[in-house]
Formats: C-alpha cells, sequence, structure tokens
C-alpha cells in the first residue's frame, strides 16, 4: 500500500515533517511494510522554508540580517536540493511575530532584512528564489527590500536617503535611482507565493485592511495610504508601469507591488507553487491513499490553503484524500467538493487546548491508525 504524507504545520504545536512523523507512526502500527511517501508542506507562510528544504532534500543557511526595526537578527533560508533554488521567508528578517505588541507600528517597520537575505541568496549563486510573504510587521512597499538590492530613494532636498527606508519614510521620497540594483537580479527568477489578492491602495489595500492588525491607529493608517500613493507614484514612473493595481500587490504591506516593482518578480498559489516545487503530482502517481491536515479546519480551509490545493492533487489523480485536524469548525461542507474524502479530528471535546497541543504527536498518530485501520479492512474487503 502507497501512502503519501502532506501535512501542513498544527501551529504552535507540530512542524509538518514532525506530523509526517506522526502519521508514520500511526500507519505502520497497522501495515508495517507500507511504503510511505513523507511531502511535508506550507502554503507561503510560516513553515514553507522547512517543507520545502526537507521535502527536496536541502540545506538550512544562517544569516545576520536588519530586523524589522532596525535591530540585527539572525534569519534562517533554505536551498532546495536542485541547488539552484533559493527559498525565503519575509517574516524570518521582516516578520510580526518578532515584534512585542508594544512596538508594533508599521510606520517605523522595515523589509530592510528580506532584502538582504535575497542579496546573500544572490550572492551564493542562486538564479531562482522563492519567497514567502506571509506574516510581515511591515508596510514599506517594499523599499526597504530594494534598497538592500542597491536602489537608492532621495528625499526633496535630492538626498540620498540613509536610513532603513519604513512607512514613514515613503512619504519623503522625490525621486529613485535603480542603476545601483544587485546586478544578478535581471539574471534571475523571482517567484512570490501569495495567496491575498488585495491590490495596493484603497479600502481593500494594503494599509486600510492590514495596517491596523500591525499596530497602525486610524491616523497611522491614512498616512500610510499616503505615503504608499506618494512612493509609488515616483516608483511607477520610473519603471513605466502600473503595478498598484495587480491582485496581490498589496500582499505583506505593499510587499507584493515592490517585488513586482523591482525585481519584476511573478506572484503565484503559495500552494500550487510548493506542488510543483517538490513534484507532488509525480509522486504521488499510483498512491493508495493521501493524508493531508493542519491545526484547524474550518469553512476558509478550501480557498487556497494547504489541504484545498492536496485535495485539488488527489481528484485529479483519482486519489482518495482523507483530511486530519486538531480542530474542526463549521459548516466545511465546501471542502468536499475541493476532492477531500473525509475529515476526521485528532481529539474530542473531553480534552484541553492545552493538553491536545502538548500531546499532539500522540493524538495524530492513534487517529491516523484508526483512520488506516478502516481503510485497510475496507479495501481488504
Amino acid at each position: 500500500m502507497k501512502i503519501i504524507l502532506a501535512p501542513d504545520s498544527f501551529k504552535d504545536s507540530l512542524s509538518a515533517p514532525r506530523v509526517c512523523e506522526a502519521m508514520a507512526n500511526g500507519i505502520r502500527r497497522v501495515i508495517s511494510n507500507a511504503d510511505i511517501v513523507q511531502l511535508p508542506l506550507a502554503d507561503g507562510g510560516e513553515g514553507t522554508v522547512q517543507a520545502l528544504v526537507v521535502a527536496t532534500g536541502g540545506s538550512f543557511k544562517n544569516v545576520e540580517v536588519t530586523g524589522p526595526l532596525g535591530e540585527s537578527v539572525n534569519a534562517q533560508y533554505g536551498f532546495l536540493g536542485d541547488g539552484e533554488t533559493a527559498v525565503i521567508e519575509m517574516a524570518a528578517a521582516s516578520g510580526l511575530e518578532m515584534l512585542p505588541k508594544a512596538k508594533r507600528n508599521p510606520l517605523h517597520t522595515s523589509t530592510v532584512g528580506t532584502g538582504q537575505m535575497i542579496r546573500d541568496a544572490l550572492e551564493r549563486g542562486m538564479r531562482r528564489i522563492f519567497i514567502g510573504i506571509g506574516g510581515s510587521a511591515t508596510t514599506d512597499g517594499g523599499c526597504g527590500m530594494a534598497q538592500a538590492l542597491g536602489v537608492r530613494f532621495f528625499n526633496v532636498s535630492n538626498q540620498q536617503i540613509m536610513e532603513p527606508m519604513t512607512g514613514d519614510r515613503m512619504g519623503i521620497v522625490r525621486r529613485i535611482d535603480l542603476s545601483g540594483l544587485h546586478p544578478a537580479v535581471c539574471k534571475s527568477e523571482f517567484r512570490v507565493l501569495c495567496d491575498v489578492a488585495n491590490p495596493l491602495l484603497g479600502p481593500d489595500g494594503s494599509a486600510r485592511v492590514y495596517g491596523p492588525q500591525k499596530g497602525a491607529s486610524p491616523a497611522d493608517v491614512e498616512i500610510l495610504e499616503q505615503n504608499m500613493t506618494s512612493v509609488f507614484d515616483v516608483i511607477e514612473s520610473e519603471i513605466g508601469h502600473d503595478v498598484r493595481h495587480i491582485p496581490g500587490a498589496g500582499a505583506a504591506g505593499g510587499l507584493g507591488a515592490g517585488l513586482m516593482a523591482f525585481l519584476n518578480a511573478k506572484l503565484e498559489s503559495g500552494i500550487e507553487l510548493i506542488l510543483d516545487a517538490i513534484h507532488f503530482y509525480e509522486k504521488s502517481k499510483n498512491a493508495d491513499l493521501i493524508l493531508t491536515g493542519e491545526g484547524r479546519v474550518d469553512h476558509q480551509t478550501a480557498f487556497g490553503k494547504t489541504i484545498a490545493g492536496v485535495a485539488g492533487a488527489g481528484k485529479a489523480l483519482n486519489i482518495p484524500v482523507i483530511v486530519l485536524a486538531g480542530s474542526i469548525g463549521s459548516n466545511i461542507e465546501n471542502l468536499y467538493d475541493t476532492g477531500v474524502t473525509s475529515v476526521f479530528a485528532i481529539c474530542d471535546e473531553s480534552i484541553t487546548l492545552e493538553e491536545s497541543m502538548n500531546r499532539a504527536a500522540e493524538l495524530v498518530a492513534n487517529e491516523t491508525e484508526r483512520v488506516i485501520r478502516f481503510h485497510w479492512i475496507k479495501g481488504e474487503g
């Protein structure tokens, strides 16, 4: 029996590779000689680097970069097994979770560290770079990222802005100079894992939708909106085309727009890019079953998340897809249209959240065993 294990992480509890291990333990209690293929996944957010590196037999790289408030931080990114592709999570250098709540304010945070990770990968010879842009602390339009890669920004007095570009400093930019952009940029491919469709500006844009989540007050939001409009007037005039209206431009505080404007990056579905990168369809051919899962399944799971991507692949390959979840919300019926066969919770209401998180590996293994026993007996019968 060939079984594909393709879970996302169980947030704050188990990484995707550890979920795979727990699932594999449950399977081997029933079928000791099962052909188990472990493909830990993510959809562009937290865990993307680890999932892709593990699934492709790659390696990790640590680099000292500038954090969201200008502090020095140690950030990890990865090289895939092909030796040509780097994968970066912007949250490792510019993430919201790096800051205590009292220090969160997108007027003062920067994506410089994200640009430094990209620069490091370029200088190590990587010419294909995947960038996950979930979890940002920033609303700087990717200007800090561009600054780290050699783009120069000038104020009204035609003086170069030497400090890291932030949401606040966007408003003083009057001219940019692209001549110092890292020479490897034009020789490289940048693919952005992005599952939101927000434009850069307006009521659905980066400042108004996501600014408050990053610590911006109502007054701050209006400043960010004005500054973002101002700086992209300058940027789009220089590059000669509009990026502000492209779906996803507003992702990660406008980093989506900045990556498109400065690096000619392509914004793509996170899970679809990852499934392609790890050759999911090829590795899943002739499988009898696919097991996937994540910490919580609810009515949003069907829209662009890991489980929906795996379910779609299973449907295309005519392979049953079973979902294991830490908890199950209401109105999940739309999941069955994506290709999911059934959904199982790893625990019941008699257990506390804290206990379920502490025992997550055990609970995943136990529920996997129950699923396999049912599936195996049904298949044998």
